[in-house]
């Protein structure tokens, strides 16, 4: 099967490839290099002899000239919420009209979709519904867990909007032109070859804190670090694509919520201690009482749908992953020191 991952040169599209392609898939990558880190992962990828279209993928007469591929898997998009607000053209160009651009491409060549959206689908007041306090100062239980049944009605950020845009587009392309297609909708993801930041990969932005004693804080809800995601390893998410791709001509036109789910979740003050406890260094911690609109301080994901279909569950927990990516932090930190 030949494959094109767009934002193949990205944290996912990365680790996928050079998955899949460890898999015996003939993979291709699309990804314009605008990302911290992209050009170190591009190198990666070289090794396996994959080869990158370097170009922005809201280019639509270049990707109608990309050769055929049977399955594209998209996972090019703008993640960080906050950017959203400042630059509008640009989240809606690369998270929506990249995504027409691509149908345009599968319609044309009967290929088949894989695409990753977020759980920021769902809408903010929701979220805020769970925990209802401004000020969270001990420790959040593990209540409500989200899943495809849920209501996507309300704001929920333009970055949300743009990836359920592009869901509801899917949809719509797959009925009128018969485009066969998987939805993941994935909370927080980590791991290996992660350059973190702070509304974006924030778990390998706390190791590499760690790692280096910066100072940081504990932002909104009183600063006191208590909000609480969950986390998917890099990993269980490639094996579950794996099997979707395996699947895909039997199981398909369907949406999956995706995440680390109770498996693997942590808060802020938690992530601090498993931090302290692998690198070994205590660093020090500043309030900060308020945050954007756009945080929110709950989310767990419920996998029920995709475990029953493909028998997938997360294998590996919260300090599975803390591990995994300090120890790729750490082997590469001259590399790294160049991007953080």
């Amino acid at each position: 099967m030949k494959i094109l991952i767009t934002g193949g040169c990205g944290f996912v599209g990365t680790n996928l490839a050079l998955f899949l392609n460890s898999k015996g898939f003939n993979v291709n990558c699309l990804d314009n290099l605008s990302r911290k880190g992209s050009r170190y992962n591009l190198s990666l990828l070289r090794n396996k002899k994959i080869r990158n279209y370097n170009f922005d993928i809201y280019n639509h007469k270049k990707i109608q000239k990309l050769p055929k591929y049977d399955l594209i898997i998209d996972c090019c998009a703008e993640a960080a919420v906050e950017v959203s607000k400042k630059d509008i053209d640009g989240v809606i160009n690369t998270n929506f009209f990249g995504t027409l651009n691509i149908l345009k491409k599968a319609k044309k060549d009967k290929s088949k979709i894989i695409f990753l959206s977020t759980s920021r689908v769902y809408p903010i007041k929701e979220m805020n519904n769970i925990i209802k306090k401004k000020v969270i100062s001990s420790k959040i239980k593990v209540k409500k867990t989200f899943s495809e049944n849920d209501s996507v009605q309300g704001p929920k950020t333009i970055y949300g909007l743009t990836k359920l845009s592009s869901e509801m587009l899917i949809e719509e392309f797959a009925y009128a032109f018969d485009i066969k297609f998987i939805i993941n909708r994935c909370g927080v993801i980590s791991g290996p070859l992660q350059f973190g930041k702070q509304d974006q990969g924030f778990v390998s932005l706390w190791i590499w804190g760690h790692l280096k004693r910066k100072k940081m804080k504990y932002i909104g809800y009183g600063g006191f670090g208590n909000q609480v995601r969950d986390v998917l390893h890099i990993d269980d998410l490639c094996e579950l694509i794996n099997l979707q791709i395996k699947k895909i001509y039997k199981i398909n036109n369907k949406i999956f919520t995706v995440g680390g789910s109770k498996k693997s979740y942590t808060s802020l003050r938690q992530l601090t201690h498993i931090c302290e406890k692998i690198t070994k260094n205590k660093i020090e911690f500043s309030k900060v009482a308020k945050t954007s609109i756009y945080d929110i301080p709950y989310f767990i994901t419920n996998n029920y749908f995709v475990t029953k279909t493909y028998g997938w569950k997360p294998k590996r927990n919260i300090l599975k992953v803390v591990s995994d990516t300090f120890l790729w932090l750490k082997n590469n930190e001259s590399i790294i020191n160049k991007y953080f």
